[in-house]
This record gives C-alpha cells, sequence and structure tokens, in this order.
C-alpha cells in the first residue's frame, strides 16, 4: 500500500466528527436535559461565588481575631482594649467582647451592691453566649447551600441520565434500530449530565468540610477568650 494512502487513512480515522463539541452536543440535547443542564450549572457557580467569598470572610475573620486577642492580653485597661475594638470588624472576639463588655459597664453602673454578686457573672455570661451565636451565625450564613448542592446535584444529574437513557429507548423502539447512530446522541447527554452533576456535587461537598473545619476551630477559639474574659470578671469583682 502505497505510504501517502496510509496517512491519509489514518488522519481521517483519528479526526473527530465533523463540528462535534460538547456545546453542539449540549444544544441538540433534549428541553429537559438542558433544564436539568442549566440547573446544575447554577447551582455550581452559586457554590464558587459561596466558597471565594467565605474563604475571604473566615481568612479575616481568623486574622483578626488572633491580633485582637493578642492586643487583649497585653493591654493592662479593658477601656482601651473595648476603645480599639472598632479596628477589628471581622473579629468573633472582638465583638463578643464589645457585647460582653456592654453588658459589664450597664451593670456596675453607680457600684450598686446587686450587681457585684453572682448574678454579674450569669449576665455577662449570656452575653456572651448570644454574641457568640450571632457571630458564628453570621459566619456560617450561605454555608449549608454548599451541603444542599452537594447532597443533590448528583441526584438531579441522575435524573438527566434516566431522561436521557428513556429517551434512547424511545428511539429504539420507534424505529426498531439499536445502532450508535441512533441511541448515541441520548446516551452522551444522559452522561454529560452525570458529569455535571458530579462537577457540582464534589466541589461543594469538599468545601462545605473544608468550612466547618474552620469554623469549629473560630469557635473553639471564641469560647476560650469568653471563659477568659469570664474568669477575669469574676475575679476583679468578687468580693466588691
Amino acid at each position: 500500500m502505497d505510504l501517502s494512502n496510509v496517512i491519509m487513512v489514518s488522519t481521517v480515522s483519528a479526526s473527530p466528527d465533523e463540528g462535534f463539541s460538547i456545546v453542539q452536543l449540549v444544544l441538540q440535547a433534549d428541553f429537559v436535559v438542558q433544564m436539568v443542564l442549566l440547573v446544575l450549572i447554577g447551582m455550581s457557580i452559586v457554590c464558587w461565588g459561596i466558597i471565594l467569598n467565605k474563604w475571604q470572610v473566615v481568612r479575616r475573620a481568623e486574622a483578626q481575631s488572633a491580633a485582637f486577642v493578642d492586643g487583649f492580653w497585653k493591654s493592662p485597661d479593658l477601656d482601651q482594649v473595648y476603645q480599639r475594638t472598632g479596628r477589628f470588624p471581622n473579629a468573633p472576639t472582638a465583638q463578643v467582647f464589645r457585647a460582653a463588655y456592654d453588658e459589664l459597664s450597664r451593670l456596675t453602673t453607680g457600684g450598686t451592691a446587686g450587681a457585684m454578686d453572682l448574678g454579674l457573672t450569669e449576665n455577662i455570661e449570656r452575653a456572651l453566649r448570644r454574641a457568640t451565636n450571632t457571630e458564628l451565625a453570621q459566619l456560617e450564613r450561605l454555608i449549608p447551600f454548599l451541603a444542599t448542592t452537594g447532597s443533590t446535584a448528583p441526584f438531579i444529574g441522575l435524573f438527566g441520565t434516566v431522561w436521557g437513557i428513556l429517551r434512547a429507548f424511545q428511539k429504539i423502539g420507534a424505529t426498531g434500530q439499536a445502532s450508535i447512530q441512533t441511541v448515541g446522541p441520548d446516551i452522551a447527554h444522559a452522561l454529560v449530565a452525570t458529569a455535571v452533576g458530579l462537577l457540582a456535587a464534589i466541589p461543594a461537598v469538599m468545601a462545605y468540610n473544608y468550612f466547618n473545619t474552620r469554623l469549629k476551630s473560630v469557635h473553639g477559639e471564641i469560647d476560650a477568650f469568653s471563659s477568659d474574659f469570664l474568669n477575669i470578671v469574676k475575679r476583679h469583682y468578687r468580693g466588691r
């Protein structure tokens, strides 16, 4: 066989189908499959927006909290610490301290005797707990959507897969042929739906677990700071 003919045959056989692309495959898909893909792509875009936003928010919260706690222990005056809390607007520990200090100031104004009993520490503890819950709720906002995407996206993709396979079987029943030309496009649409579902779910699950771990660490730091501050209040006002 002539060498040029061999090269021509191999080139033709190795080249993809004319005009084939994922975009064309999606555009040629059934309306239901297209809607499934649109929903999955939308969920994935929202998830990536949440991931990028929360990564920045949590990073700022950790950095500012560390800086605030460091300044707290270096300062001998709680009034000075309170005045500097405005420098750390994204620090959960700073906001927790601010809420507790406001409650402490309210209870000790005028130096009433009743303010120095056990009720003082109980009120401070409640203020710390409320502020902690508020700060954690703010940090956790939108993160549950990642879990929702991670748990539902594969099933949404599976629905598109099942629909595509059903369409393929309908064509086989209508034409009486099971050739790749008949069922290939619908099978391809089904596989694309499965792939997009997994591409949406996997990053969402990984990000959800990652942020949960980071937020547990933040929660632990807030609890540790709250306990330390409450002990300082107890020592300072005990016996007054």
